[in-house]
Parts: structure tokens; sequence; C-alpha cells
């Protein structure tokens, strides 16, 4: 499935109005199976499925590494619970087969509603002790010239290139310690996007990511810095504000949070000292 659509708008100009064919970003949801059971269905723009999954698994702590996933796939054949379920295409279900058993009962402390928004990747978690998922605080000294955070919203805007042609698009973006962009993923919701990057790198057995700068569009959430720790990425970078509880987690996991990043201005919220002049 492709990312955008076209779609039949009226648009004024001044007085005048005149039907013209839009560019819209697709939103479609996306069914996220374990062994053919169902876990999840999250709202998100097509594109590296396979990604969102395994980076979803990770970040919820339901995996521990790239190698407890044997395969991933589409759903390939229709049956009457797909018919029913509302999605519209098999490419909107993907399995995921892993090597062990994974426990999803009330025991195992993973509950979930059945349906996540796209704007909330938190949203049908039961309590915030349930989000607040055990991961050790980072001890990664690296750190990162303040010259570079200052080039690196551009790069991640020049990279945009569905956002380009419908303006309705979050990013994440990957960066080495020297600015240069590494992976960079778009998606209708800013956690999903974070996903995908991780999920790559997982796939790709580069976690953890203790040398690298996470940048996302919009602002700092508290699910987005627990992605992080959860890949050990010692930096974060937003376009715009970060939440209290986003600040909270990031001093607790000692996480170096920057938020309106804007030319060569730019708010340290948490671990000034990754951030130096020389």
């Amino acid at each position: 499935m492709e990312p955008t659509s076209t779609k039949l708008i009226t648009r004024w100009t001044a007085t005048e109005p005149a039907q013209i064919e839009d560019e819209l970003v697709v939103e479609e949801p996306l069914e996220i199976r374990v062994g053919q059971q169902s876990l999840i269905v999250v709202m998100r723009t097509p594109g590296h499925d396979f990604e969102l999954a395994a980076g979803f698994l990770y970040t919820e702590s339901l995996i521990t590494s790239g190698e407890d996933i044997e395969i991933i796939a589409y759903c390939d054949e229709e049956t009457s619970e797909t018919q029913s379920s509302g999605l519209s295409s098999l490419q909107n279900i993907v399995n995921v087969r892993l090597t062990g058993e994974l426990d999803l009962g009330a025991e195992s402390g993973w509950q979930r509603n059945f349906h996540a928004n796209a704007s909330c990747g938190l949203c049908g978690k039961m309590t915030i002790e349930s989000v607040r998922q055990q991961v050790p605080p980072l001890n990664s000294r690296f750190h990162v010239n303040r010259e570079v955070f200052y080039k690196l919203n551009d790069r991640l805007r020049k990279a945009q290139s569905v956002f380009e042609r419908t303006g309705g698009l979050h990013a994440a973006g990957l960066f080495d310690e020297k600015g240069e962009l590494l992976i960079i993923r778009e998606d209708i919701g800013r956690h999903n996007a974070v996903d995908k990057i991780i999920g790559h790198a997982l796939l790709a057995d580069l976690v953890p990511l203790e040398q690298h700068v996470l940048m996302v569009s919009g602002r700092a959430s508290f699910e987005i810095v627990q992605k992080a720790l959860f890949a050990r990425i010692p930096i974060i970078v937003a376009v715009s504000a970060a939440s209290t509880l986003a600040v909270d987690l990031a001093k607790e996991g000692n996480l170096t949070l920057i938020g309106f990043m804007r030319g060569q201005s730019m708010a340290v919220y948490s671990c000034p000292e990754r951030v130096h002049s020389e």
C-alpha cells in the first residue's frame, strides 16, 4: 500500500473556489498478531510495517532482542475473522512468529485495550504504573557538539519526502555523533515513527543504540522517552516542547532530553553534560 492517496477537494484562493486533486496521508489500521493471536490494532501510515511490529514488541518489553523473532509476514489468507474485523486488506494484518512462547495473560503485566489511535501510543494502557516499564538508567558517556544539534532540524526536514507532498506527517530520525542522518521513518503517529526506527535497528542487530541521537518532529512525550530508553538511545531532540512526565522519566533514566530545537536555539531539559561546545 502507498503512504499517500489523492482526493478531490475544493480549495479557496481569496474569493474563488476551485476543485483540485490533493495528496493526503494514508491512515490505515494495522493489526499486529503474535502466533496468530491478535495483540493490538494501531492506526498507522503504511510502510515499514514489519519494523513497526518489531519495534512495538521490543519497546513494550514483550521481546528482548531481534533473536526472539523467527519470522514476520503479512497475513496470507482471508478468513471470516479478517472479513469481520473491518481491516480492508490482508496487508493490514502482520503476524509475528516468535522463537519462544509469549505470555499475554493477566499475570504478565501487559494489558491493553484492542485499539490504539495514531495520536496516542499509550491510549489503551490500563494504568500509568503499567506504562512505566522497569529499564535501568543509561550510563552512556556519549556527548555531542552543540553545532551538530543546530543542523539536525534542517536535515530531518529535507529528508521528509512524504511530508513534503502532504504536509501531514510526523517523522523520526536517527543520527550519529556528527549529525549524519542514518535512518528516517515517517508516520501519522510520532510513536509509530519511533517504533519503525527502533524496529529497523533491532532487525539489523544494531541495538543498543548508545552512540546515537533520536530526533522527532513535534513534541517529546513520556512514551517517546520510554522507547528511547529501551533502545538505549542517550539523546532525544524534539522540534517542540516536552511534557512533564517526559522530563521526569528522562532525568530518572539519565537521558538527555532537548526540546524547541529551532535554528541555533534549544531547551535542554535533562542531563545537559552531553552537550558540549568544544
